[in-house]
């Protein structure tokens, strides 16, 4: 659903000011080689007000970054597959505070880590062995949804969980396995900690979706598919790239560490051309800038667009409140290495942050913008209050080698000129 599209000046903004945003990233960030090239897409009042590409999506074959190129999304996931399970809640199929057991019986004895046990002999044992202790109470559906699951991620690096999942390889994107395998090897490992106690980024998006497949009765991408994608238009998105799309495709860069970048995932070459095993609701998707600003908006304007209602103005406020134990920022809760948000002031909702205090993040925003970013640098975020929609989209790991979205907030927020809140 193309969106029209307007001056800056007709909804108070400025272009002058705007312009500086793709200066910025043409100066410090295209020409000194740390990213290949970028989109970025601002909305407000209804309106496409700012639309720009620069540089390179494969900087070997210096192919231009255009309108409709193909990003891998990552975490970008998340909030699309969090509204995919809101929308079986709406239907009363299910509730956020049941037990994940009832739908995952095997995981009704989930115990926490306490230490490790060393394995005899000098090969491992496919299982790592723990000491572990019963959970205060069981898991339950919104502790997966706000990371409060006591899952994990292994490329956290931070406890012997974490390595226990690199190990059995759990929970990896753009590697072998299953929706199911990875419920069954989540099964044979401890928590991190008791459901509701901290906030780790993890896989329990991932266990969303699949609770989405168990629950909706139909595999998950075709959920996603048959009830959001096609619905609202959104024809590039999806959990690989067709052989007709692939000339599309961005080429996926590393950070070097010395300011530059090297080649992480060829386009031509890219696991990502075939249909996965493992259907990631945490990362898996690629998308276009346009698809995703669709999904945006059917949410900023109080969950349809188009005549296509994908959820209820009540159910987004629950969803974008937040939920964090005791009302707690992010970072106070936090045990995690790494997360798309690690702002004061932010707490953490139904699949999205949650600005609570503008103030305590020392950037402009607004109470009640919520947001989340993928892997290789995208970002979005939704404001409510000043009707206000950002995409960026990059192709570079990790999402926290630069600054970038702090400044992307600070350039499109001094843009604004006439304030709604």
């Amino acid at each position: 659903m193309t969106a029209p599209s307007a001056s800056p000046e007709s909804v108070g903004m400025s272009s002058a000011r705007l312009s500086r945003l793709e200066d910025h990233l043409k100066r410090n960030y295209i020409d000194t080689g740390r990213f290949p090239g970028t989109q970025t897409l601002i909305y407000r009042r209804g309106k496409i007000v700012h639309s720009a590409v620069q540089g390179f999506a494969d900087v070997e074959r210096k192919v231009a970054v255009k309108d409709d190129t193909l990003f891998r999304i990552y975490s970008m996931t998340k909030p699309i597959t969090s509204v995919a399970f809101m929308m079986l809640v709406e239907e009363g199929r299910v509730a956020i505070d049941e037990p994940v057991h009832k739908y995952i019986p095997e995981w009704k004895n989930l115990a926490v880590f306490m230490g490790g046990m060393p394995s005899l002999g000098s090969k491992p044992p496919p299982v790592p062995q723990f000491i572990t202790r019963p959970v205060a109470r069981p898991m339950q559906i919104v502790d997966l949804l706000r990371h409060t699951s006591g899952l994990t991620y292994g490329f956290q690096n931070r406890s012997m969980v974490d390595g226990a999942y690199r190990h059995m390889k759990i929970g990896e994107v753009e590697k072998s396995g299953t929706m199911q395998s990875m419920i069954e090897g989540l099964s044979k490992l401890p928590l991190e900690f008791s459901p509701g106690e901290a906030w780790n980024y993890s896989v329990s998006t991932d266990v969303l979706g699949y609770l989405v497949q168990v629950i909706s009765g139909q595999p998950f991408e075709q959920f996603l598919k048959e009830r959001i994608f096609d619905p609202l238009g959104m024809t590039d998105t999806g959990f690989h790239v067709p052989s007709a799309k692939a000339d599309r495709f961005a080429a996926c860069y590393s950070a070097d560490g010395k300011g530059g970048k090297v080649l992480q995932d060829d386009p031509k070459t890219s696991s990502y051309l075939e249909a996965p095993s493992f259907i990631s609701g945490g990362g898996g998707l690629v998308s276009t800038a346009a698809d995703y600003l669709t999904f945006c908006r059917a949410l900023i304007h109080n969950g349809e667009i188009g005549g296509v209602r994908l959820l209820s103005p009540k159910t987004l406020q629950l969803m974008t409140s937040n939920h964090l134990p005791g009302g707690k920022y992010l970072p106070d809760l936090s045990r995690s290495l790494f997360a798309e948000a690690a702002y004061n002031g932010i707490g953490f909702g139904l699949g999205f942050s949650v600005t609570i205090d503008p103030a305590l993040t020392l950037i402009p925003g607004s109470k009640g913008e919520y947001s989340w970013g993928g892997a290789a640098t995208t970002s979005f975020w939704v404001d409510p209050a000043e009707e206000l929609i950002a995409i960026f989209m990059t192709q570079v790991l990790p999402s926290g080698a630069y600054p970038v979205r702090r400044e992307l907030r600070t350039l499109v927020y001094s843009a604004i000129t006439e304030s709604l809140c």
